[in-house]
């Protein structure tokens, strides 16, 4: 959570301030960013895209909502705008495994799996839920707060995710059975 003293510090036109703010939320940008578009370039430049507004417009920033709300807003739009202009393209990066003492080399591995197949699933959903799916299970917002920051009424928010987990069970379902041509042992 952002310290009310700092924004309105980068409102009235403190540099360090404005520069402090925006590193305090550049990893929040960048995930939010990394989860909609499910790509690291992407979410790479529309990070970056997002942190140059809130730098421009940090201005404008009232306190009707909260700050974490403006900047989801922010970010959430310019990433539906990225998505609906181009399909997102595929990262061929694999990233390091860390492995900790407390989990075997094959959980590891396993979580590593589940998590892209996760991934995978979200980047299946409609761009509305998707975005309401992100906010909600990989943001923490409360339905108040994604109903806010997309600019939607409540009950909306609701049944878009109420949709996007039945959609999410479906493409789940589809990983667990098993392929026919899967060698029997």
């Amino acid at each position: 959570m952002v310290a009310p003293e700092l924004i309105k510090a980068a409102q009235s036109g403190d540099r360090d301030a404005l520069i402090t703010l925006l590193r305090e939320i550049e990893t929040h940008v960048y995930r939010t960013a990394y989860y909609i578009l499910g790509n690291e370039q992407d979410a790479m430049d529309a990070a970056q895209e997002a942190l140059i507004r809130i730098y421009t417009k940090i201005g404008s920033y009232e306190e009707k909502a909260q700050f974490k709300t403006w900047v989801q807003r922010i970010v959430t739009n310019l990433c539906i705008d990225k998505f609906r202009r181009a399909k997102p393209t595929v990262s061929i990066e694999q990233h390091d495994l860390t492995f900790t003492d407390h989990k075997s080399v094959e959980d590891e591995v396993l979580s590593a799996y589940v998590a892209q197949d996760i991934r995978e699933a979200i980047d299946k959903l409609p761009e509305h839920h998707r975005s309401v799916v992100v906010l909600r299970y990989l943001q923490d917002f409360s339905y108040n707060e994604i109903a806010e920051s997309l600019d939607l009424p409540i009950n909306t928010v609701k049944s878009y995710l109420f949709r996007a987990r039945q959609q999410l069970q479906t493409i789940l379902g589809e990983y667990k059975k098993p392929s026919r041509d899967a060698v029997r042992g």
